[in-house]
Order: structure tokens, then C-alpha cells, then sequence
């Protein structure tokens, strides 16, 4: 469990190096290197706009830097992480959710 003082940016981090130890603990390579991308990617949570289909935006926490063409973020209020495609008018969900690596290995 997380511990419940953290600040919001402190939790998203803590659920994101517990997927890390996760997945460097396993034998899957293909799951270490993308760890190891992943990881390089990061970036502390910073608060961010997404835009949802119909027209809906939500206030998320951006986890990695951008490339250009794709971000994740962590979404608050479903409790998991979303591969957002950079758009004109910030991030835009497209759909792809679930884990932070889950996510980013999915580019």
C-alpha cells in the first residue's frame, strides 16, 4: 500500500517505481528494456490538461516528456495511467490504458 501522507506527485512516483522493481525483478528482457526506456523518459508529475473525445478535458499528471509525438500521463480519477498523442491543443487521450509501462511500451 502507498502511504496515504504522500503528496499526489509522491504517489504517482511511488506507483510507478513499484511497476519499475516489478518488472526488474521478473526474467522478461523485454520487459527490463522497457523499464530502462521508461526510465529514461520520466519526468517528475506536473499537472496537465488532457483532451478527451466529445469535447471533455480533464486536469492529469504528465510522467514522461514528451517525444513529439506521445506522452503518458496518470489519470486521477480512473487510478491509472493513459498514452496521451500530442496534439495542437495538448495531450489527447487515445484510448491506451492501464499500467505506466504498459502504456509506454505500447508506442
Amino acid at each position: 500500500m502507498i502511504a496515504p501522507d504522500l503528496s499526489v506527485p509522491e504517489r504517482i512516483s511511488a506507483l510507478i517505481e513499484a511497476e519499475m522493481s516489478e518488472a526488474g525483478a521478473g526474467r522478461d528482457m523485454a520487459q527490463q528494456r522497457i523499464a530502462a526506456a521508461l526510465r529514461t523518459a520520466l519526468r517528475p508529475p506536473r499537472e496537465v490538461t488532457v483532451n478527451f473525445s466529445g469535447g471533455l478535458v480533464q486536469t492529469c499528471w504528465s510522467v514522461t516528456r514528451g517525444d513529439g509525438d506521445y506522452r503518458v500521463v496518470y489519470m486521477p480519477l480512473a487510478g491509472y495511467f493513459s498514452l496521451c498523442a500530442e496534439s495542437d491543443f495538448g495531450p489527447l487521450d487515445i484510448g491506451v490504458h492501464g499500467s505506466a509501462l504498459g502504456c509506454f511500451g505500447s508506442v
